[in-house]
């Protein structure tokens, strides 16, 4: 399977680089393109050339700009695929993006993402623009409920060039729902309710959320969501306990023009999760068992002023405060410290960017755009155990200042011989950052991120890209002054292994290369059709990667766990000279008024150069597959999904290997029209249909078995 899955990718960046031989004529001024990764509306007019929208990143370029012709990979998953996958955490939105993974097994308290082989810090997340900075050992990133969003953005590659530190795999931008997404021209207030059910951890959800525009200057949305749910299900029968969630996830937003051009919006966004389950929540056991209370708020208010008049100021400002706090108390005594024992993590992030856009006519067939700002946050970090100090989550702190601006130059027949268009997008970032603690020396350092990418759009339909860009990551807080146990193995006199502090880590730093193409085609097989195939190879080459280097000898084979201390080990943070990652990347979409088929191909590898060791978070080729029939004389959509992936060896411990699996989904919604029935949307799915047993890479539970799942909400607006 990993050779068909790798040769599918480049038998598809092959064609997507050469195009096709077939004649196109010229596409409507009228249609619109297709979206990949958004998916359609459930009911899809007979009105119209258009079967979909263009799918517009903001992200990629912090400017519009077409997915399409980003000379890189970008997915947009609007807010109807995400009403449709009916999610219960952000795992279920984006585990279909290629080489987009989530470890840490399927609590919710415990997924991470990782992208293109990068993990935790090393992808940014935002939530509206404000930065969730959170990372620990083993707990997850995600402090939002899936229901509250309208848009998630995942942007690919490096992307330091304008996000600074952490752009190493690329950006997860979360964007939460706004009172237009509820509101039909003409309609000033509403209130829509919800409730939903999945079988697989007995989970039950209700949504209450109520919007007004009063005027058209003023906007107003509040929104409450609650949720219960206990242990999951999985494959093979069995069930991974102590896995009880009660979150009660809320947003509330305010928006006023307050002026002609100008406006300004402010939220607040509450996770609030009590739950009960091991203190390492990415564990099969159900040992250390521990009440966990973890509360994340996102305070933000956001200006924009943007004139259509005013080619050279288009501004755009947040500030915002994120504070992410975990109480944990000890239920039991198989951890590392006594029954009754109050541990406290509390990471507070406050920020400030602002960016401007200024576009200049060099001439009738040259447009250049410019963004340029600034950005600055800083990390505190508190913790204690039982009042006192806590030496594995270190007091710390640090602080970021950088200065960014980027190009985005249009030109139309290039050089006057070339046909098509030719997009330019050079950008460069400098970042400055310190880091500081009581445990050890500060750690400060220096970054410039420059970057290049090229999109050369011969004909209207076809596509060729490649960018070069660096990425850089400052050593977390607590890579640098983790210290105390980080676990205890019960033999003999007993076993410890310490963390031990490296104050002197040097930031990662990586330089990625990437090629690729794409097609774009209308009315291929019958009228206003759309065939869309975006493809990428990327090579990746890292230095002073920081990799946890784990020194643990093994009882009674390398030590005598009966003299004390004897086996005792470390745990150390250290940078690995040079690594190396390499993969590829397809993306397909294929839409008419009937069917919609989508389809993602992904493969991954790495290796510490030095050693030849796998690096990274790797994983097998992954195939996934989404088949959708439109069925508007009942104003319907079914669908089927799958997940495949190949099996994987590729690791230093056999204990890693995982076999192959695919996993198949099956999905309905219904949205009637209707005096009566206007306003109601059903959603029916199973996940997992043929109740397949098995575990993904980095994760030592297995995942869900099969879910029968619905959720129904009704919107009453006036």
């Amino acid at each position: 399977m990993a050779r068909l899955l790798g040769g599918l990718v480049s038998l598809g960046i092959a064609a997507a680089i050469a195009g096709t031989a077939a004649a196109q004529d010229a596409r409507d001024a009228g249609d619109a393109g297709l979206t990949l990764g958004t998916g359609s509306s459930a009911v899809t007019s007979s009105d119209g050339p258009a079967v979909s929208l263009d799918t517009v990143s903001v992200t990629a370029t912090r400017n519009p700009i077409a997915a399409f012709e980003y000379p890189g990979m970008v997915t947009v998953i609007g807010r109807e695929q995400i009403e449709t996958r009916q999610p219960s955490s952000m795992d279920d939105v984006l585990k279909w993006v290629p080489n987009v993974e989530f470890t840490g097994g399927p609590r919710r308290t415990g997924e991470v993402p990782s992208i293109r082989g990068f993990s935790g810090p090393d992808v940014v997340v935002t939530l509206d623009g404000a930065r969730q900075n959170f990372n620990s050992g083993h707990d997850g990133r995600f402090f939002v409920d899936p229901t509250l969003l309208r848009e998630v953005e995942v942007l690919r590659g490096p992307a330091s060039s304008l996000y600074g530190s952490g752009g190493l795999g690329g950006v997860i931008a979360l964007r939460t729902v706004r009172p237009d997404d509820y509101l039909d021209a003409g309609e000033t207030a509403g209130v829509t309710v919800g409730g939903g059910y999945q079988s697989v951890n007995n989970e039950y959800r209700e949504v209450v959320t109520g919007y007004a525009k009063p005027t058209e200057n003023v906007g107003f949305l509040a929104s409450v969501t609650k949720l219960d749910s206990g242990s999951i299900e999985l494959g093979d029968g069995s069930k991974l306990d102590r896995t009880d969630d009660d979150v009660i996830s809320g947003l509330a937003k305010a928006g006023w023009d307050f002026a002609e051009h100008h406006r300004l919006e402010a939220s607040f966004q509450r996770f609030q999760n009590n739950a009960q389950e091991p203190n390492n929540a990415q564990g099969a056991g159900g040992d250390n068992l521990v009440d966990k209370d973890i509360v994340s708020d996102t305070w933000r208010l956001g200006y924009d002023y943007s004139d259509p008049s005013n080619d050279l100021v288009d501004l755009d400002a947040v500030a915002y405060y994120t504070d992410t706090s975990i109480e944990e108390l000890r239920l039991d005594s198989a951890g590392a410290g006594p029954v009754g024992e109050i541990l406290e993590r509390d990471v507070d992030t406050v920020g400030l960017r602002v960016d401007n856009r200024s576009r200049i006519r060099l001439s009738d067939d040259a447009n250049l755009t410019l963004t340029y700002g600034s950005e600055a946050y800083q990390d505190t970090q508190d913790s204690s155990a039982n009042g006192g100090p806590r030496p594995s989550v270190p007091d710390a702190e640090t602080n970021l200042i950088g200065l960014f601006a980027q190009g985005e130059l249009r030109l139309a027949e290039p050089l006057g011989v070339l046909p098509g268009d030719l997009l330019v997008i050079p950008g460069v970032r400098f970042d400055r950052y310190s880091s500081s603690s009581d445990v050890a020396v500060n750690n400060q350092d220096q970054a410039v991120s420059p970057r290049i990418g090229v999109s050369y759009l011969p004909t209207d339909w076809s596509l060729l890209f490649a960018n070069y860009g660096t990425a850089f990551r400052a050593p977390t807080i607590n890579e640098l002054y983790t210290s105390g146990v980080h676990f205890r193995i019960p033999v003999g006199a007993g076993v410890t292994n310490r963390f031990v502090p490296n104050p002197d880590l040097k930031p990662q730093r990586t330089r990625t290369v990437e090629v690729g193409g794409g097609v774009d085609f209308d009315d291929v097989v019958t009228p206003h059709d759309r065939l869309q195939v975006k493809a990428t190879h990327f090579r990746t080459q890292g230095e002073d990667f920081i990799d946890l280097q784990v020194n643990q000898p093994a009882p009674f084979a390398g030590c005598n766990p009966f003299i004390p201390g004897d086996c005792n080990g470390t745990t150390r943070p250290v940078n690995i000279a040079d690594a190396s990652l390499w993969g590829n990347e397809l993306e397909a979409s294929y839409e008419t008024r009937r069917i919609r088929l989508q389809l993602g191909l992904s493969t991954i590898d790495g290796e510490n150069e030095a050693t030849g060791e796998p690096l990274g978070v790797l994983t097998p080729p992954q195939l996934t597959t989404d088949a959708a029939l439109k069925l508007p004389e009942i104003e319907s959509i079914v669908g089927w999904r799958m997940l495949a992936a190949d099996e994987f060896d590729n690791v230093s411990d056999p204990a890693n290997e995982r076999e192959g699996y695919a996993v198949h989904d099956l999905y309905f919604a219904w949205t009637p029209g209707g005096d009566v029935l206007d306003g109601l949307r059903v959603d029916l799915g199973v996940d997992n249909v043929f109740d397949k047993s098995y575990t993904r890479v980095f994760t030592g539970a297995q995942e869900p078995g099969r879910n029968f799942k619905g959720f129904v909400r009704y919107s009453l607006n006036f």
